[in-house]
């Protein structure tokens, strides 16, 4: 069993488990550990202790990089709940056709070349998105709604990656 799967990544921040969390304290919070941690500080340590630095830095790290993402922080709180698997198929006809909707969207604002109508397209998305983490932060903690917040974090997958797309055709648009 790795370290990631025994230590609980909020605790090393001294966070409660939960789904909203403000990324600034997450930041500073992180410094402060790294700074502390940093495998330099114990140069002159012996080869035992400055491997046990490396390895506390590589898991802080591991826990900072997931932690701020909202992504990644809710498929971890689902993680410690109970197993999820890395691959699964959820009925999700709604958001489906959501999807189909914005990657029409999408292939016309790549012909179009049209920076103003990504910018909106890019609210919408954020608008989107917003209204899933809300919902993810609702429900995440009630067991009965355990299917609702895979749901709500697969969507957050898709849109993670729709974001990704969005930047992407903005870099071709600058060029």
């Amino acid at each position: 069993m790795a370290d990631s799967d025994r230590v609980n990544y909020f605790s090393m921040f001294g966070l409660q488990p939960v789904f909203l969390l403000d990324s600034k304290a997450l930041a500073v919070t992180y410094r402060e550990l790294a700074r502390d941690t940093h495998p330099d500080r114990f140069a002159s340590a012996t080869a035992a202790q400055q491997r046990e630095a490396v390895e506390r830095a590589a898991l802080l790290n591991d826990a900072y990089q997931t932690l701020k993402s909202p992504t990644q922080r809710a498929l971890y709180l689902l993680r410690q709940q109970a197993e999820l698997p890395e691959e699964t198929t959820i009925q999700d006809g709604e958001f489906l056709f959501q999807q189909m909707e914005w990657r029409e969207q999408l292939e016309t604002l790549q012909e179009q070349a049209d920076f103003a109508a990504v910018d909106r397209f890019k609210v919408e998305l954020g608008q989107a998105r917003h209204a899933i983490d809300t919902a993810f932060a609702e429900c995440i903690d009630d067991p009965e709604q355990r299917v609702q917040a895979e749901r709500l974090a697969r969507r957050m997958q898709f849109l993670d990656k729709m974001f990704y797309e969005v930047r992407q055709l903005e870099e071709r648009l600058d060029d």
